[in-house]
């Protein structure tokens, strides 16, 4: 064999496993700090949407699956396919009583790629409304679906499942979607429908 392949190849591999090993260390050192950053922005969101509660606890039983056979099963089943639930926790007082939860949901109908968010439901069924963690939507457009004139629409309102239309709501289950965004006004909604479907299904009355 030819001593100049095999000196080649010999670099090349050294190469390789010197790459391998740096990268190996960059992700070791960067894992927490981003997963403390994960953490921090999602207990940010579910304050913005629970600011009654002293804490949160995550619910260590909630699995996925489970979440996706509900939706399955439900009034909507589409939302088992557009819509994935992610994580629970409960909004505790100070005494550590349940006053509701914070459902984490990700919307796959963006406009653009997916949008995640939680929502805050009291344990009777009214909703807080909810928080964007993350989104890609279109700057001036879909993006403004985590602005208070449309998110607000949804905050104190105790509907079954609520609906996009777009001129001046007629009824309470009626949201208006953003101007020249509807897909993401209609995401965010399914999103929260999806939500609301789990919390009746599998948390209301459990606490």
């Amino acid at each position: 064999m030819n001593k100049k392949i095999v000196h080649d190849a010999l670099i090349l591999t050294a190469f390789t496993l010197v790459l391998g090993f740096l990268l190996g260390a960059v992700y070791e050192i960067t894992k927490e700090p981003i997963a403390a950053a994960e953490k921090a922005a999602l207990d940010e969101a579910y304050k913005v949407v629970f600011k009654d509660a002293a804490s949160f606890e995550e619910d260590t039983e909630f699995y996925s699956g489970d979440a996706a056979g509900i939706l399955a099963g439900s009034e909507m089943p589409e939302a088992a396919e557009k819509d994935e639930i992610t994580a629970v926790n409960k909004a505790l007082d100070a005494s550590g009583n349940v006053l509701g939860y914070v459902i984490n949901v990700t919307s796959h109908e963006g406009s653009q790629a997916d949008i995640s968010f939680s929502v805050g439901i009291q344990n009777d069924g009214t909703l807080n409304g909810y928080s964007i963690t993350a989104i890609s939507e279109t700057p001036g457009l879909g993006v403004l679906v985590q602005e208070e004139p449309f998110a607000s629409q949804f905050e104190g309102k105790s509907e079954d499942t609520y609906s996009i239309v777009k001129t001046a709501p007629t009824a309470d289950n009626q949201i208006q979607a953003v101007t020249g965004a509807t897909i993401s006004s209609r995401a965010v909604t399914n999103g929260v429908n999806a939500c609301l479907v789990y919390f009746r299904e599998a948390l209301q009355g459990g606490n």
